[in-house]
């Protein structure tokens, strides 16, 4: 509610006890002849301000439950969020790991060409193991296990 921001809590707590305290000075302050023509507005007034008061105590009562429960899942949110992290950490060192098995791969392969076209310079036909070697380097990279 809007009116939490602007009063203080002891505000509410003040209201309940001036309702209470109203009703009081009314029954006990009625004997009093002068006050006596007053006291059913005393009580009146007193009455209302009671409610009113006993309204806004269960206000602030629910208004403390909702906060607890936005804290409880800002902690959930930012304990996710640190577990994100950690898995995002995970990805990249596995992205990291086949990029650099990919680059590995095609350094072999560049080799192997580079070693098998000293071969096959002189001639004119394109060798198989030259075809075998350019199929494997179009191939996706090998998982950890795998070997060639």
């Amino acid at each position: 509610m809007w009116i939490f921001t602007i009063a203080p809590e002891w505000v509410f707590h003040l209201m309940v006890f001036v309702g209470v305290a109203g009703i009081i000075a009314g029954f006990v302050l009625g004997f009093i002849p002068i006050i006596n023509k007053y006291k059913m507005p005393i009580q009146i007034i007193s009455i209302l301000i009671l409610l009113l008061g006993i309204f806004l105590e269960g206000a602030l009562a629910d208004n403390k439950i909702w906060e607890a429960r936005v804290k409880e899942v800002e902690a959930k949110l930012a304990q996710a969020e640190a577990q994100a992290a950690k898995e995002t950490v995970k990805i990249v060192e596995k992205v990291v790991v086949k990029q650099q098995k990919a680059k590995e791969n095609t350094v072999i392969v560049k080799e192997y060409i580079d070693r098998e076209v000293v071969k096959y310079d002189t001639q004119c036909t394109v060798p198989p193991p030259f075809i075998k070697s350019l199929n494997d380097a179009a191939k996706p990279p090998t998982k950890e296990g795998d070997k060639k």
